[in-house]
């Protein structure tokens, strides 16, 4: 029996790559005019920005562990092997509900074979790792190795970033409110990106032209391999810059595979309409 592989709504993929690959996926909750949503399922990211764009805070939550127990009991009732693939723990609750769900089920199933797998990892970073992940399950490897695989793509992933507007960022507690003030007046493009799961500022840039040739130049300056990988660039509604980003790339490193999708809205919530990122490996592709 090949392993099933699980994941949640952070990864940003697309419906089309869970059904190609049988991924079954949990929605972080999204709540927007006192109404709570299923990211991905219920609500789309296009809403959420639009709500932003005219002035509303919509706020999110974690998947809940009771929404974890009902996923993992059906599949430990069949003996299913899992793998759970999680949004990274340092900017949600996700992975530490998934796994303790994971435990109290285990209890009553003790032989079910399960894992879960933190990647420290947003947007389609984690995606990235998801897809590879089930590409292997695909072809019958075992559970040991697609999580040693995983694992290897998910501490290998870059995340480089860039926001339309800071006071989305602020809003989020990354960025002061004088560095929000500041660099919307001067229409700085923070570029940012992950480190040990988190957000880390790395450079302030004027104008989105030049962030966008910034981006493609970190990516030579930290990646590998680019003809041999599947790029991520993820947008929060700005399909003409991911475009224009994506071809830049193109030029450079003749890479194919680049996987363009929107950032969805449990993420988009926090980032904000116009935020661009670009997902890759720092190393050889695995």
């Amino acid at each position: 029996m090949n392993v099933k592989i699980i994941t949640d709504s952070a990864c940003d993929l697309s419906q089309g790559h869970y059904e190609k690959y049988n991924i079954d996926m949990v929605s972080l909750t999204v709540e927007l005019d006192n109404e709570n949503f299923e990211d991905a399922k219920t609500i789309s990211a296009k809403a959420v920005y639009d709500a932003m764009r005219a002035g509303k805070a919509p706020k999110t939550s974690q998947v809940s562990p009771q929404k974890f127990r009902e996923a993992f009991e059906n599949y430990a009732k069949q003996n299913q092997p899992c793998l759970y693939i999680a949004f990274s723990s340092e900017l949600s609750g996700t992975y530490n509900a998934g796994r303790m769900a994971m435990q109290e089920v285990k209890e009553d199933y003790p032989d079910w074979e399960v894992q879960v797998l933190d990647t420290h990892c947003a947007s389609l970073g984690h995606g990235l790792v998801v897809l590879r992940a089930a590409q292997l399950a695909s072809e019958g490897e075992s559970l040991t190795q697609i999580k040693e695989i995983a694992r290897y793509h998910a501490n290998h992933m870059e995340h480089i970033f860039t926001v339309d507007d800071l006071e989305y960022l602020y809003r989020g507690g990354r960025v002061s409110k004088t560095a929000a003030f500041v660099g919307s007046l001067l229409k700085i493009k923070p570029l940012l990106h992950v480190e040990d799961g988190k957000l880390i500022p790395l450079e302030k840039i004027r104008g989105s032209k030049r962030v966008l040739k910034r981006m493609v130049d970190v990516m030579e300056e930290r990646g590998k391999d680019f003809q041999n990988q599947p790029i991520g660039i993820s947008h929060g509604d700005d399909i003409e810059n991911a475009r224009q980003l994506a071809e830049m790339i193109r030029e450079r490193f003749k890479t194919e595979d680049i996987h363009i999708e929107m950032v969805g809205s449990a993420i988009g919530a926090h980032s904000g309409p116009g935020t661009l990122a670009l997902f890759f490996l720092n190393d050889e592709y695995r």
